[in-house]
């Protein structure tokens, strides 16, 4: 084989063992984080859970992701960013096995820990994209988000069945979820001891010749737009159920709607990466996405009969914002290292945001007695979603 050709085959294969490599980790992305809400009521009778108890439960790991996002660039730069990803795996197969012990006290150390493990990953994963496959942002984080919602959705669905099938309920349900973690480990571990690292791989740039992005008003635009398109996804996750239900919508097609609105969205994402792959202007896709956000919550709000026309509406636009939202992190920065402290910032304040925003929805229905104005108040913010679109799509770098 000439040295040309062979060089193109090594470099096809290296490219491929990368992909493969962040499907791995991609999976475990959301699947411990959203099994829990099947079989919350099962954990809730046997430790005697108030409902505001078992709904910490649920908000535990936003709360995580908000609090220890910053705190992932800095593991990078101390251990380097395969060892990084590596410690986050490990912390996550850690809290999955301690929330499946018979401990009141390993359920909420675990679900902290799970936290932790999938903010790192969730920060961490645009950094490794950005420095292994430049070249290929877009397309890989669409390919790799829906990867991690599908494997999610799957995990949703299967949850109850094992549970109802093995005397250890639960617990194991929820505990074999583990094994995903700890073969994307055992996958990364030859990475981590063929590449020694030292002290210099973890002077980055960020401090240096790169700006940070906490002083950067592009930094706050795209910031801006993660949390407030992570406001639209779990809005519409947490309160859909409930407010078909007011409708006279049976329980069963609510599910239903509920699984909808997480395949549509894969096929979204898989869709919006795609298109961002082929195209240097990030700002039509960015701003169509939220305002088809817009109409879904305005619909719901307005034409209520609609509702599952809505669902899809909003599926198509949550799908494609997060894939945006994470290509962002690597398309508004000079290197990797910079592109973790992005992903840090947004995703710390993002998920702020995004945990607040559920609460907010459910007070304002609480005071009004209805969803018209919860509906009503989350469109207009979703206007404010496409403003920050269009800024934070520009087609230029932090510096």
């Amino acid at each position: 084989m000439p040295v040309a050709e062979r060089a193109v085959t090594v470099g096809k294969a290296r490219v491929g063992a990368v992909f493969l490599g962040i499907l791995i980790i991609a999976v475990n992305l959301r699947v411990a984080f959203v099994i829990v809400g099947p079989v919350l009521s099962d954990i809730g009778d046997e430790f005697a859970w108030s409902s505001s108890s078992a709904g910490l439960l649920t908000g535990l790991p936003l709360i995580s992701f908000a609090v220890f996002s910053p705190v992932a660039p800095s593991l990078a730069r101390g251990l380097g960013l395969d060892r990084a990803l590596g410690a986050a795996l490990l912390l996550l197969a850690a809290g999955i096995i301690g929330r499946s012990v018979p401990v009141e006290a390993t359920v909420w150390t675990g679900t902290v820990l799970i936290g932790t493990g999938i903010a790192f990953l969730n920060v961490l994963l645009p950094s490794l994209v950005k420095r292994d496959l430049p070249g290929h942002v877009s397309q890989i984080t669409g390919i790799y988000t829906a990867f991690a919602g599908a494997v999610a959705a799957s995990g949703a669905a299967v949850v109850v069945p094992i549970t109802n099938s093995s005397t250890y309920g639960w617990r194991l349900a929820l505990g074999v979820w583990a094994g995903l973690a700890l073969i994307a480990l055992a996958i990364l571990f030859p990475k981590l001891r063929s590449r020694p690292f030292t002290a210099a791989q973890g002077k980055g740039r960020v401090h240096g010749d790169l700006r940070t992005p906490w002083k950067s008003a592009l930094g706050w635009q795209v910031t801006l737009f993660m949390g407030l398109q992570s406001l639209a996804f779990y809005v519409m996750l947490a309160w859909l159920p409930s407010i078909e239900r007011e409708q006279g919508i049976p329980a069963a097609t609510s599910g239903l709607h509920t699984s909808v609105f997480l395949m549509v969205g894969v096929l979204a994402s898989l869709t919006a990466g795609t298109v961002l792959h082929h195209t240097a202007n990030q700002r039509p896709i960015a701003l169509g996405s939220s305002i088809l956000a817009f109409c879904a919550y305005a619909g719901l709000a307005f034409v209520p009969q609609l509702t599952l026309l809505w669902v899809v509406v909003g599926a198509l636009g949550c799908g494609s914002l997060i894939v945006i939202a994470l290509s962002l992190f690597s398309l508004r920065t000079g290197n990797h290292e910079q592109a973790a402290s992005l992903s840090g910032m947004a995703q710390s304040v993002g998920y702020a945001i995004a945990a607040a925003g559920p609460v907010a929805f459910g007070a304002l229905r609480d005071l009004s007695g209805n969803w018209t104005l919860p509906l009503t108040v989350t469109a207009l913010v979703m206007l404010v979603l496409c403003v920050t679109a269009v800024l934070a799509a520009r087609d230029r770098q932090i510096g």
